[in-house]
């Protein structure tokens, strides 16, 4: 069988999706109201007015800790498949190769959070 016709229910899925989506922001354009009003127009979070302007500078820390808490969910993002598989990676290649390339993982991450750490980047001030 050709690789093009393997396809065709991926691209026909596809097309009734796109086209349910379009479809469902037309029909709500359409049938909307469109009354602006004061309270409307406001920004809006968590059901609280704003106090502050939207445009409030943040401390550089916020953002170091955020990219600290995105680095340690990336780590249970690898840490869990490499469990989960293993039991099969010691079937195949012993105990070395899959013992020490997560503790290479682990190692760098370690030495990145101490170095944080040093420099007062998760201190809370």
């Amino acid at each position: 069988m050709d690789a093009s016709v393997d396809f065709i229910p991926v691209l026909i899925m596809f097309a009734i999706a796109v086209s349910i989506a379009g479809g469902i922001v037309l029909f709500s354009h359409i049938i909307g109201r469109r009354k602006r009003n004061p309270v409307k127009q406001d920004f809006y979070e968590c059901g609280v007015p704003p106090l502050v302007s939207h445009r409030m500078r943040f401390s550089i820390r916020f953002f170091i800790i955020a990219m600290l808490f995105i680095i340690f969910d990336f780590e249970t993002l690898v840490l869990l498949p490499w469990a989960i598989v293993y039991k099969q990676l010691l079937a195949s290649y012993g105990w070395a190769l899959p013992l020490g390339s997560i503790l290479i993982f682990l190692g760098i991450l370690v030495v990145g959070f101490v170095y944080e750490w040093r420099k007062g980047g998760i201190e809370w001030e």
